[in-house]
C-alpha cells in the first residue's frame, strides 16, 4: 500500500536524476571555495533570483539565521509576523545566538504586514530602544501569495526608513507559479532572500541564501561560525542543481492537486475548507467534533498521513502525490465522514 503523506512538502524524495547527479558530482572542499558543484549551484541560484551572489546552507532555518546575523548586530531589532517561521519556528536562534530582538506584529488575513503598523513599530532613535534594523516577510505564508504591488510598496517603505529587507522565500517558486511571473520579480525589493531546495523542489537537503556580493561574503563567515561549513558538499549541491533545472516547472501540478483536494473536501459533511479554496500547494480545513475523534487513525489505516488536531489542519501537495492519490484521499475522507455515528449510510 502506497503511503500518501500530506503533512508537508518536506517529505519529498529525491528524483532519479538527482540521485544520478549526486553519484557523479564533481567535488572539492567548499570551505575553501573549491567545490565546483557548490559554486555552480550558488551561481545558478543567484542568477535565478536576480542577486549578485548566493550561499549554499544546510537548511532554511540556518539560511534565515545567517541572514539575520548578517543584517543585524547584537542589541538591534527585526520586525516579523507573529506566525512567521523566522520568529515562531526557528528555536529563537536570532535572540539566543545573535542577541537580536524580535518585534512581532499580527499578519493581515492576506499574509501581509500592515505598513502603518510596521511604521508604528519602528523604534525612535533613543537610547531606551533597540535599533530597528530589519523587516522580514514570508512568501508564501501558509500558502498565501503576497501581491506584487504590496512588495513594491514594502521596498519603498524600507528605503525611506533605512531598513533592510529579508524574505523567507522557502516556497518562493510556488509564489512565482501562482503569479505566473519569474521569481526575480518577487524578490527584487529585498536585500536578501532564503530559498528552500528540499520542499516542493524535492532535493534531499539544503537552502540557498541570496544577496549582494558583500552580504554573502559576510554571511559565509556567519555560516562557518554556526558550524555550517561543509566540505565535499557538491554531492548535495548536485541535487539542488537538478531541483532548479527540472522541478520548478512542475509546481503548478501541485497547485492543481491542492485545488482538487480542496474542492473534494469541501463537499464532504463535517469538513470545512478554510477560505473555500486551496492556497498554492496547501489546503487548510477543520473537522467537526465527531469526525475529529476518528479521523487520524482512520486515514492512517489507509496509508494516508495527515493532521488530526483541533483547528485548521494543513494538507500539502507535492512531488510524489498525483491526482489519483488525491482521489484516494477524498474516497477515504468520504468513508470517514460516512462512518460517523448518525451519518446516513
Amino acid at each position: 500500500m502506497k503511503t500518501i503523506d500530506l503533512r508537508s512538502d518536506t517529505v519529498t524524495l529525491p528524483t532519479p536524476s538527482m540521485r544520478k547527479a549526486m553519484a557523479a558530482a564533481e567535488v572539492g572542499d567548499d570551505v575553501y571555495g573549491e567545490d565546483p558543484t557548490v559554486n555552480r549551484l550558488e551561481a545558478m541560484a543567484a542568477a535565478r533570483l536576480g542577486k549578485e551572489a548566493a550561499l549554499f546552507v544546510s537548511s532554511g532555518t540556518q539560511s534565515n539565521l545567517v541572514a539575520l546575523l548578517t543584517h543585524c548586530r547584537r542589541g538591534e531589532e527585526y520586525i516579523a509576523g507573529q506566525t512567521a517561521h523566522t520568529y515562531r519556528c526557528e528555536a529563537g536562534g536570532a535572540a539566543v545566538l545573535g542577541g537580536i530582538q524580535p518585534q512581532p506584529l499580527d499578519f493581515e488575513p492576506d499574509g501581509t504586514l500592515d505598513l502603518g503598523k510596521v511604521a508604528a513599530a519602528v523604534k525612535p532613535d533613543d537610547v531606551h530602544f533597540a535599533r530597528t534594523r530589519l523587516l522580514c516577510l514570508e512568501n508564501t505564508l501558509a500558502g498565501k501569495v503576497l501581491p506584487l504591488p504590496y512588495l513594491d510598496a514594502v521596498g519603498k517603505f524600507a528605503r525611506e526608513r533605512g531598513l533592510r529587507l529579508h524574505l523567507d522565500g522557502a516556497r518562493i517558486f510556488n509564489a512565482a507559479a501562482a503569479l505566473n511571473v519569474h521569481a526575480r520579480e518577487i524578490v527584487r525589493p529585498f536585500d536578501s532572500v532564503s530559498v528552500c531546495l528540499s520542499k516542493g523542489l524535492a532535493a534531499p537537503v539544503g537552502s540557498v541564501l541570496c544577496g549582494s556580493r558583500e552580504f554573502i561574503r559576510e554571511a559565509r563567515r556567519w555560516r562557518k561560525m554556526l558550524g555550517g561549513g561543509m566540505r565535499q558538499a557538491g554531492v548535495l549541491a548536485a541535487a539542488g542543481i537538478v531541483a532548479l533545472e527540472e522541478m520548478i516547472e512542475r509546481l503548478p501540478e501541485d497547485h492543481r492537486n491542492a485545488e482538487r483536494l480542496a474542492a473534494g473536501l469541501g463537499r464532504i459533511p463535517g469538513i470545512a475548507v478554510e477560505g473555500g479554496a486551496a492556497r498554492t500547494n496547501m489546503v487548510f480545513f477543520s473537522l467537526d467534533k465527531a469526525l475529529l475523534g476518528r479521523w487520524g487513525p482512520f486515514m492512517a489505516a489507509r496509508g494516508i498521513l495527515v493532521g488530526d488536531h483541533p483547528g485548521p489542519i494543513r494538507a500539502v501537495t507535492h512531488y510524489g502525490i498525483d491526482a489519483a492519490d488525491i482521489d484516494a484521499v477524498l474516497e477515504a475522507a468520504r468513508e470517514a465522514a460516512g462512518s460517523q455515528p448518525g451519518s446516513p449510510q
